[in-house]
Formats: structure tokens, C-alpha cells, sequence
């Protein structure tokens, strides 16, 4: 029975690193910096949970990014009201900003766009 609970625990473990490969997680430069050395192709969600904007952006982009064709991407959600630290490392002074990076590099970054043929131009930059 002790050998089938290790074998079952770390299947779950496996699994639950799978699921953080590629998904939405809260943005940690611990999380940015390790995405950035992988060259893995990340959405930074500069966020506001008042912000109607940033609504409307997550709206369209969860879906979007629950597509094969975007399921490589890691979405890291920053938040505006408490992660300043990150923000002035990334250049970020207002909410509802989107940052694209792909291969360890910025590509791109849009400012309060939330029309879903303009967000997926924008996730299209990616390799």
C-alpha cells in the first residue's frame, strides 16, 4: 500500500508541474526569471482586479489562450496594487498592460487593447 501512495503522489506531482509549464500562474520574478531562462513564450498580465479594462482583457484571452495553437504560453499575472517592485522592473506604470516575451526577449506590449482580433495579432508574434 506505501509503495502504491509514493507511485500516486508522484504521478500528482508530475502532473502538477506539467499544468505550471504552461498555464496562468501569479507572476514571481522567481516564476518570470525561470520562464525567461527556458526561452518559454510568456504573457505578462499587468492587472487591477477594480479595473474594468483588465476584465474585458481576461475575457478574450482565456479562451484564446486555451487554444492549441496558444496552449504553449505561460500567462503570469501581475498585480498592479501590490507588486510594485515588478512593475518598475518592467517598465509598467498603468494597469491593463500586456507584455509579450518569447525566447528569453520582450516582442511586444499593448496598452488597454481588449478588441479580440488585435489580441490575437498580438499573441501571433510568437514564434
Amino acid at each position: 500500500m506505501t509503495l502504491l501512495k509514493t507511485l500516486l503522489c508522484s504521478v500528482a506531482l508530475l502532473v502538477g508541474g506539467l499544468a505550471l509549464a504552461a498555464g496562468t500562474q501569479p507572476f514571481s520574478q522567481q516564476a518570470f526569471a525561470q520562464l525567461q531562462a527556458d526561452k518559454a513564450a510568456v504573457l505578462v498580465d499587468v492587472y487591477a482586479d477594480w479595473c474594468p479594462v483588465c476584465q474585458r482583457q481576461e475575457a478574450v484571452l482565456a479562451p484564446m489562450l486555451a487554444e492549441p495553437e496558444f496552449a504553449h504560453v505561460t500567462l503570469l499575472k501581475l498585480d498592479f496594487d501590490r507588486q510594485k517592485e515588478a512593475l518598475r522592473a518592467l517598465g509598467v506604470n498603468r494597469q491593463s498592460t500586456l507584455i509579450l516575451f518569447d525566447g528569453g526577449e520582450e516582442v511586444a506590449r499593448v496598452l488597454g487593447e481588449t478588441d479580440p482580433e488585435r489580441l490575437r495579432a498580438f499573441l501571433g508574434q510568437l514564434r
